[in-house]
């Protein structure tokens, strides 16, 4: 068994592989390109999902499973993939506690004014008479109900919040008070204080978000995209708090990053914009080698029980 990895693994997880697992060859390369050398003859493949084109499919003519340890796949060859019988996992759900504790970071950032109470502070100013909201009885949306919505919504209801989720069919989903399919998503977001959007991008969420789905928002409501940045149309989110058809827009994802300098959010009071962190974690390698770890065990024993299958032919 020969496993090759492009991406960079932490020291102490190589070790324990190879300890774990002695009846394994691995091969660890700082990137792609040192990859290429060994993909020819590997079994296994490991990657983040951003490095993998059509020719690293046919090059690796023995390659068997592909375990990519990040959960957004959009970048993955996966036309090429599904003309073969590679098996492809993934991390998915290892970004639910940051991501989680990053969106009510932000929340409670905006609800509390913490901007202007840090900005009087540096400036020596006692000023008690700030706009400072509860998020108490407030109602949350969140736009995809997968792992990390679930996350998100458990803490709201922590927090005592109502509850609102957006998923394909309208199911019920654990920690969400009530569901929405996407044919009613106008009406769940006419209801909502907060909007979290955890979207994947697909042909389907592509640009999701456009000036009607604003207008159908709260004048006072909070719009949070940390899925990904191609789900929202950017310029309709200028024109939309221009017009003041909802209250201020908290983003972690755009169409091209890093964000360009010169990019209008970057000079608006109604934006707050963050680097693409809200899933950095000094526990995502552990959290996304124990996933790989657990199916490898399986893989090894030809049993057909993994964790985060992905279908190549859906892209998720």
């Amino acid at each position: 068994m020969y496993i090759v990895s492009s991406a960079k693994v932490k020291t102490e997880i190589r070790e324990h592989l190879q300890a774990a697992f002695n009846e394994v060859q691995f091969e660890f390369c700082e990137d792609m390109k040192e990859a290429e050398t060994y993909l020819p003859e590997a079994d296994v493949f490991i990657t983040y999902g951003e490095d993998m084109q059509d020719k690293h499919i046919h090059m690796a003519k023995k390659l068997k499973w592909i375990m990519v340890i990040s959960a957004g796949m959009e970048l993955m060859p996966f036309e090429a993939i599904a003309e073969t019988n590679i098996l492809v996992t993934n991390a998915k759900g290892i970004h639910k506690k940051p991501m989680a504790e990053y969106t009510f970071h932000m929340i409670f950032q905006h609800a509390r004014s913490a901007d202007t109470v840090k900005q009087q502070e540096q400036d020596h100013i006692w000023n008690r008479r700030i706009p400072l909201a509860e998020i108490n009885e407030q109602t949350l949306a969140i736009l995809g109900t997968g792992a990390i919505g679930q996350e998100i919504a458990r803490l709201g209801q922590a927090f005592n919040m109502k509850v609102l989720g957006l998923n394909q069919d309208g199911r019920e989903v654990e920690h969400v008070d009530v569901s929405f399919s996407m044919d009613d998503m106008d009406e769940m977001l006419s209801q909502s204080d907060y909007v979290v959007s955890v979207l994947p991008a697909t042909n389907k969420t592509e640009n999701m978000m456009t000036s009607e789905r604003f207008k159908a928002m709260k004048p006072n409501a909070v719009f949070i995209n940390i899925g990904r940045g191609q789900t929202v149309n950017e310029q309709d989110i200028i024109e939309a708090l221009d017009n003041q058809e909802f209250a201020h827009a908290i983003l972690d994802v755009f169409n091209e990053e890093p964000l360009p300098s010169e990019h209008p959010f970057w000079e608006m009071g109604s934006v707050t914009v963050t680097p693409h962190i809200s899933g950095i974690s000094a526990r995502y390698q552990p959290r996304a080698f124990e996933i790989f770890e657990k199916n490898l065990h399986a893989f090894l024993k030809n049993q057909n029980e993994f964790i985060n299958l992905v279908d190549p032919s859906r892209g998720y």
